[in-house]
């Protein structure tokens, strides 16, 4: 019965939300790449990168918005070199990616201890404030779940629908998704597949540093370095999950946030005296596989991924 009361009440969907947003930019991202033909593994430590990044413009005196394009910015900068070792030098994408995340993540950790060397906590800033829709936000449960949120919320929604409408409603996405599918067309059409897939690894890697930039300067108002806390591998799971489709994928992220959500709520009721606190924050994990598994018996993956491209060959 405490679970029903749970799921049917406004906060708990207003908390899933405010989980889901910093899902639905680095899922996206990773989406572009991947359809573009490119795996993307920098996304853990890109989105780290994007989370100092954002937080520390803002704390050395900007304001968040242009924290955010700091952020875009440095996210591209790791795109941009993720792409020049993958796409042009076709070096393994599993490799790069990891060494991406693990440069991004070391990057972080050094300038911060440079920039602030005696800090014991991390200083905190004055993150986004909820921005209520008029009218849409007093619409029952949903309202205030869906439009009592901060901006990065709903720029969050802006992404995906961009997304989709720029995948399957534009030349630029047709051409992106034929680079990941069958780039020997894309050539023979007379367009390079090596700046489709750059361009497209560049964008994805902004939108995942936005992901991370959500976590200070909304979710959070302050830094510290397990806060992305795996949720770069939950974004390529959903974008399998999604089927490399910008609309399931972000029924996915609302999924595993929901589950998140729960768990944190389950643990406060009396469930949560007798289970073992670990099992909570197993719960969305274990979950998102299962759907995860029952998900990807049917998806098409991009016949091209991961397949490096050698202009002229057939």
């Amino acid at each position: 019965m405490e679970i029903i009361d749970i799921l049917v009440s406004a906060t708990f969907w207003t908390a899933a939300v405010r989980i889901m947003s910093p899902l639905l930019f680095a899922t996206m991202g990773e989406l572009i790449c991947e359809r573009a033909g490119v795996l993307n593994l920098g996304i853990e430590g890109i989105m780290v990168a994007g989370a100092f990044a954002g937080w520390m413009a803002v704390y050395s005196g900007l304001g968040l918005w242009p924290g955010v394009a700091v952020a875009l910015v440095t996210g591209m900068a790791f795109g941009l070199l993720h792409a020049i070792l993958t796409v042009p030098f076709g070096l393994s994408q599993h490799v790069v990616g990891l060494g991406v995340t693990l440069l991004a993540t070391a990057a972080t950790y050094f300038t911060y201890r440079l920039a602030l060397p005696q800090v014991s906590s991390p200083p905190r800033i004055a993150p986004f404030t909820e921005w209520p829709l008029p009218v849409l936000s007093g619409i029952p449960v949903i309202g205030s779940a869906l439009f009592a949120q901060t901006p990065l919320t709903y720029l969050a929604y802006v992404t995906v629908a961009l997304t989709a409408w720029a995948l399957y409603r534009t030349p630029l996405g047709l051409a992106l998704r034929a680079a990941g599918e069958n780039p020997a067309a894309v050539e023979a059409q007379g367009l390079s597949v090596v700046a489709l897939r750059m361009g497209a690894v560049i964008v994805g890697s902004g939108l995942m540093a936005v992901g991370g930039a959500f976590l200070t300067m909304s979710a959070f108002n302050s830094f510290f370095f397990e806060m992305v806390n795996g949720r770069g591998w939950i974004c390529i799971a959903l974008v399998v999950f999604g089927a490399w489709r910008p609309g399931k994928a972000a029924l996915g992220a609302l999924l595993f946030a929901a589950f998140d959500a729960l768990q944190i709520r389950l643990q406060q009721t009396g469930l949560g005296q007798v289970v073992p606190y670990q099992a909570f924050l197993m719960l969305p994990y274990a979950l998102s596989i299962l759907a995860l598994v029952v998900m990807s018996r049917r998806a098409e993956v991009p016949a091209a991924l991961m397949v490096p491209f050698n202009r002229g060959e057939r």
